[in-house]
């Protein structure tokens, strides 16, 4: 099938203007491809990770490491999902630039195929990134990505709002009966939503 560009272009679910490399706390929603459960298990309200979840598990963990302008706050990774916030504690090192006087400073809006380095979207790309890589050795494949396109997020701007998400994001496995990730309790295939009290 030939390119169309009104049929195959996607639409970014960024916020319009945003400055992802802005310092702050973003809730983060990054889902399997075709919402595989790939990770592990929930048995009685608790998550089972199994070797590709551990994978997942821990990728997230060294975030900080790669990206030092990262903390990791809360998450949980799921059978098909994970849901994290990640603090970003100051603008990353070449993010912005010095500009003269007269130049108008515009914000590190990122457009497609343009990363901003250090920006969110560069984060969990590199995440998603490596997941899949350690995960193709596994399979033996190579190229492969587990993940679905882009992420879901939420900045969060007000304390009560962090601490409704935390709140979420650790009762995840003791909803996941009820979850609309979850294949079994959901089957149309919908976009990601969820109840958060934001």
């Amino acid at each position: 099938m030939p390119y169309d560009p009104q049929k195959h272009h996607r639409h970014s679910i960024r916020l319009k203007g945003y400055d992802y490399t802005e310092p702050g706390a973003y809730f983060i929603t990054i889902c399997t491809k075709a919402r595989q459960c790939l990770f592990g298990n929930v048995v009685k309200g608790e998550m089972q990770l199994n070797s590709l979840g551990y994978i997942a598990f821990n990728c997230w963990q060294t975030i900080p490491d790669h990206f030092p302008h990262i903390e990791l706050d809360t998450f949980v990774v799921m059978p098909n999902h994970l849901h994290g916030i990640l603090i970003m504690t100051e603008n990353p090192v070449g993010a912005r630039h010095c500009l003269a006087l007269n130049q108008h400073i515009e914000h590190n809006t990122e457009k497609f195929g343009k990363p901003v380095r250090g920006s969110m979207s560069t984060v969990i790309g590199s995440y998603k990134s490596v997941v899949s890589k350690r995960i193709n050795i596994i399979w033996q494949t190579k190229g492969q990505s587990i993940w679905q396109r882009n992420f879901y997020e939420h900045i969060c701007r007000e304390q009560k709002s962090i601490d409704n998400i935390r709140e979420y994001i650790l009762n995840n496995p003791q909803r996941w009966a009820d979850d609309p990730e979850n294949l079994q309790h959901n089957s149309d295939d919908q976009n990601f939503l969820f109840d958060i009290p934001f």
